[in-house]
């Protein structure tokens, strides 16, 4: 019998963390877009815009994924008000999204400079952010989801700028805010507090979560803002596991549209999978979002764009739609933030 092999780990106590003061930050609060109507949208946006309606009309879900850097694209106030009109079901983020809203609602600014700090081993050691680490490991003891745990925090704190968190929206509202961490993937997991079962716990209550939100998806809506991996993964698992019962109750969730909205150029007819051969097979949104789970029965958009103009332009969209439904004009700008959101 041979002897178990001994591993070395590294020791976190030796690590030092810097007060945010320190931080030179690349981004603030100027970053954020005002609410501005947007009058030139394509069909693919009408289109968005008819099954957000419809979904929000019927109790659908209308699920928005994204990745860290729709946070830093400024578009706050436009993911806050569809929250707030009932157009959002449910939001779901990685690890990343979660600490840039944290670190815009405590002091405005965010995204530190990787080239100036990994040189001298300062890279993510900054400590008003570890203070992430101690939401969770009370969450986790609570038995609550991450996304959960810290837009309560944020919510019911002194922080100057809470009004632009959209995990502080969504608790507010009663929206799911679901984070899917990658264990080693984020600054706070370098921490000495960082408890990787804790993470793992609250995290996967978040994963239930978002499955639970796609057992309404027949005739709903699922989006993807900027996530090359976390979306389609997530959404993947989680469709699976919801047809899976679906399936021995004679069910379908087959008739729903999914949306990709990304920076890669994909050709006119990308309702079909790229070969194998191809790179671009492995742009996973296109395979798994835009594809392969709405061939029996649903539909797919793809919107190329930085997300400072696509997720305006939605906005537009629906509100120009809601107001031809109406039979009114529609004043976009007369939704323009207060002082105190914009702080």
């Amino acid at each position: 019998m041979t002897n178990r092999p001994v591993y070395r780990e590294f020791d976190r106590s030796r690590l030092q963390l810097l007060p945010l003061a320190q931080r030179q930050h690349k981004l603030d609060l100027s970053i954020l877009l005002p609410l501005e109507k947007h009058s030139d949208f394509s069909a693919d946006y009408q289109l968005l815009a008819e099954q957000l309606l419809s979904a929000r009309e019927n109790k659908r879900a209308a699920v928005l994924m994204m990745g860290a850097h729709v946070i830093r694209s400024g578009v706050q106030h436009y993911l806050i008000d569809l929250m707030e009109r009932g157009l959002i079901s449910a939001l779901a983020m990685n690890g990343a999204g979660i600490i840039h809203d944290y670190e815009l609602a405590l002091i405005g600014s965010t995204t530190e400079c990787v080239e100036r700090y990994i040189s001298n081993g300062q890279f993510g050691f900054w400590q008003e952010t570890g203070r992430l680490n101690a939401i969770v490991s009370t969450a986790a003891q609570a038995r609550k989801g991450l996304g959960e745990a810290v837009g309560e925090a944020i919510e019911n704190s002194d922080f100057p700028h809470r009004r632009i968190s959209l995990a502080a929206a969504a608790w507010r509202l009663g929206i799911p805010l679901t984070v899917h961490i990658g264990i080693g993937q984020d600054i706070i997991h370098q921490h000495p507090d960082f408890d990787g079962a804790a993470y793992g716990a609250c995290s996967y209550r978040d994963f239930l979560r978002f499955a639970a939100e796609l057992e309404r998806l027949e005739k709903g809506v699922v989006m993807s803002f900027g996530s090359a991996v976390m979306a389609p993964e997530v959404y993947l698992k989680a469709l699976a596991m919801v047809r899976n019962v679906a399936h021995r109750r004679q069910e379908q969730i087959a008739d729903f549209t999914t949306l990709v909205a990304d920076l890669p150029q994909l050709p006119a007819d990308y309702h079909c999978e790229p070969c194998p051969d191809d790179p671009a097979y492995y742009f996973r949104p296109w395979k798994t979002m835009l594809v392969r789970t709405v061939k029996d029965g649903g539909r797919s958009i793809y919107l190329q764009g930085r997300h400072a103009d696509t997720i305006p332009t939605l906005w537009s969209a629906i509100g120009t739609l809601e107001a031809q439904m109406k039979g009114e004009s529609h004043d976009l700008a007369g939704s323009q933030p207060t002082a105190s959101t914009t702080a």
